[in-house]
């Protein structure tokens, strides 16, 4: 029986008491200490899971035999506490996005490989049921060529959020599963982006992507929508999936004219309404499916399911959002 790994989680604030709930759960590790400056959010969660607090991180990871452990901080302090946690040779998984530049990511990256640390990054949408469901259907060609995937991210303002604006915070979700989904990177971009509440940072973006595959991604992303909705569509020759992440289901509709196989009479017979099929999905909560895989790789010395790599794949696109919606600003 291999043994306990001992985690803990730098960050208390409302995603890394999550990291924490979830560790203390599991059955292949254990939580053993947690990190945060304020005292207040620190000690509930001290009690809460009866683990050593520390208000120093530095001095957690100099104190405690550490396997791995979550950095739940805000993304401006990402790199930095994350390349403390590489060099003491912990396991690390730094929610995304991986830092604030693609500069600081790469140089995570690099410390990783070359200390022999497994690094992996939160792209928590990678391990939602229906996004995996729906992953696995485009493989088995069940859409035949794709044309476009078109994600809605949108919802109020959090407040907790204070040092980036959506496209950072919220796009990266969506960078990284239309590269998964795809399997293929952004040729070019166009973004707008508006700031209508007083916030310093984009709180709107609209963006058309094209790929190299010529598959055409479209965002639509905010938080100034009172409800919060998050879809993704993928339309292709035999119909559209829809998959919702946040109640896990995956939809498929048919194109009725493609059903017959012939894509050779498809661009005469055109698109026309067919059955709408509605997949069984085997629902989980994917920070629990993320931090057991997370919590795999480091037992089986395996490479993780999102490496770095991706996770600055992701954030280097959505900097050229930003800096294509900002010169459509100027």
């Amino acid at each position: 029986m291999p043994k306990l790994l001992r985690a803990a989680v730098i960050g208390a604030g409302s995603m890394g008491r999550n990291h924490a709930r979830v560790y203390a759960d599991l059955d292949d590790a254990e939580l053993v200490a947690v990190a945060d400056p304020d005292p207040a959010t620190l000690g509930r969660v001290g009690q809460r899971h009866h683990v050593r607090t520390y208000a120093d991180y530095r001095a957690m990871l100099e104190r405690e035999q550490l396997d791995l452990v979550s950095v739940v901080v805000p993304t401006e302090h990402h790199a930095a506490v994350a390349r403390d946690t590489l060099l003491a040779g912990v396991a690390t998984l730094v929610e995304k996005p991986i830092a604030t530049t693609v500069a600081e990511g790469a140089a995570l990256a690099a410390l990783a490989r070359e200390r022999g640390v497994p690094l992996t990054v939160g792209h928590i949408e990678r391990f939602n049921p229906a996004i995996i469901a729906l992953k696995g259907q485009l493989e088995l060609g069940a859409l035949g060529k794709v044309y476009q995937i078109h994600v809605r991210r949108i919802g109020p303002f959090p407040a907790r959020i204070k040092d980036v604006g959506v496209v950072i915070d919220l796009a990266t979700h969506d960078l990284d599963i239309m590269h998964y989904l795809t399997g293929s990177h952004v040729a070019r971009v166009h973004a707008e982006l508006g700031r209508r509440l007083c916030t310093g940072h984009e709180d709107l973006l609209s963006a058309v992507l094209r790929f190299e595959n010529e598959i055409i991604g479209v965002l639509d992303i905010n938080w100034l929508t009172p409800t919060k909705v998050r879809e993704l569509s993928v339309i292709g020759e035999r119909g559209m999936f829809v998959a919702n992440y946040l109640t896990q289901e995956l939809v498929l509709y048919e194109n009725e004219a493609a059903q017959g196989g012939d894509w050779h009479q498809l661009a005469v017979l055109g698109v026309a309404e067919g059955r709408m099929i509605r997949f069984k999905i085997n629902k989980k909560e994917p920070l629990r499916a993320e931090l057991e895989a997370f919590v795999h790789a480091v037992q089986t010395r395996g490479e993780p399911v999102v490496c770095a790599e991706d996770g600055l794949l992701a954030l280097a696109v959505a900097q050229q959002l930003v800096a294509a919606g900002e010169a459509g600003l100027g």
